[in-house]
C-alpha cells in the first residue's frame, strides 16, 4: 500500500505556464485527506514553494534547492546542507559566471547579478517570489545552498566540465531544466533528502511513489518504490530509469491522471 508521494514541481506536478492546475490540486487534496503523505520535491527555493504549496492547499514536506533544505509541514527545518564558501566565491567569479545569469540561493532569499523580470513572470505566478540584485562577485560565500546559472544548454556544458575538472567530488551538479545548471553540496540531491524524510515519517521507501521529469530527479526515482517518468521527461532520465514506466505528460496533467488510477479516485 502506497503511504506517499513525492513529486517534482517544474515539467512535472505543474503545467507548460509554470503553474498547477485545479485539477491536480483537486487530486492531491483528496489523497491528503486520506492521509496519504505529500513530498515536494523540487529545484526552487523554499520560500517559492511554501507559496505553491499554499495554492495547493496541502499540509506538505517540502524539498527545496535540490535537497540542500527540507522543511516539514510546519515549516521547521529539518535539513540544510551549504557549499563550502570558498568554492561559492571561486564560482561567482567571470570565469564561470560570463555569459550566464547567475543566481545563489540563500536562506533569506533569491540573489542574482542582473535584473531578470522575465523570469518572474514566467516561473513565479502563483508563489509571488522575487529576486534581489546584488554583486554576486563580491558575496562571501556564507550561507548558499545552491549556485545556479542560466544560459544557453551549450554554453552551461562548458561551464559544467570546468566545475568538474576544479572540484570533482567537492560539489554535486546537475541541469534541472534545459537552461539551467545548479551547483550544491556533494552530499546534495533530492534522493538523499527523499530518504531523510521517509525516515521521519516512518515510511518505508517501497510505500513511497515518485514522479519526476528532470536530471535532478534521478536520485529521486532511485530512491522511491514506484517512480515515473514524465513524457516530456529529459533523455538523461530516460536514460537512467529505462525501465520505469512513461505517463502523459506535465501538460496533460500525467501525475494526477496517474494517481486517480493508482488510488480509485
Amino acid at each position: 500500500m502506497l503511504h506517499a508521494i513525492a513529486t517534482d514541481l517544474d515539467g512535472t506536478l505543474l503545467d507548460a505556464d509554470h503553474k498547477i492546475a485545479d485539477f491536480t490540486a483537486q487530486t492531491l487534496r483528496e489523497l491528503h485527506a486520506r492521509d496519504i503523505q505529500i513530498i515536494i520535491a523540487t529545484g526552487r527555493h523554499f520560500l517559492d514553494v511554501r507559496g505553491i504549496r499554499d495554492v495547493i492547499g496541502v499540509d506538505a514536506y517540502l524539498i527545496t534547492s535540490n535537497g540542500a533544505r527540507v522543511h516539514d509541514a510546519e515549516d521547521n527545518e529539518l535539513l540544510a546542507d551549504n557549499l563550502e564558501p570558498h568554492i561559492v566565491r571561486a564560482l561567482l567569479q567571470e570565469e564561470f559566471t560570463a555569459g550566464t545569469l547567475a543566481n545563489l540561493y540563500v536562506d533569506e532569499g533569491w540573489l542574482v547579478d542582473r535584473e531578470c523580470p522575465e523570469l518572474i513572470g514566467t516561473y513565479y505566478q502563483d508563489s509571488g517570489f522575487g529576486y534581489q540584485v546584488r554583486k554576486l562577485a563580491a558575496h562571501d560565500g556564507s550561507g548558499v545552498a545552491k549556485v545556479l546559472y542560466i544560459a544557453e544548454h551549450a554554453h552551461l556544458q562548458g561551464i559544467e566540465e570546468r566545475i568538474l575538472e576544479r572540484f570533482a567530488d567537492e560539489v554535486y551538479i546537475t541541469f534541472s531544466a534545459h537552461d539551467c545548471l545548479e551547483v550544491m553540496a556533494p552530499t546534495v540531491s533530492k534522493g538523499h533528502a527523499l530518504t531523510e524524510v521517509l525516515g521521519r515519517l516512518g515510511i518505508d521507501a517501497e510505500h513511497c511513489i515518485a514522479f519526476g521529469d528532470g536530471q535532478n530527479d534521478i536520485e529521486m526515482l532511485a530512491v522511491a518504490g514506484h517512480a515515473y517518468v514524465m513524457a516530456n521527461a529529459s533523455p538523461k532520465l530516460k536514460a537512467a530509469h529505462p525501465q520505469l514506466p512513461v505517463i502523459a505528460s506535465n501538460n496533460e496533467h500525467g501525475v494526477a491522471q496517474q494517481l486517480r488510477a493508482l488510488f480509485a479516485l
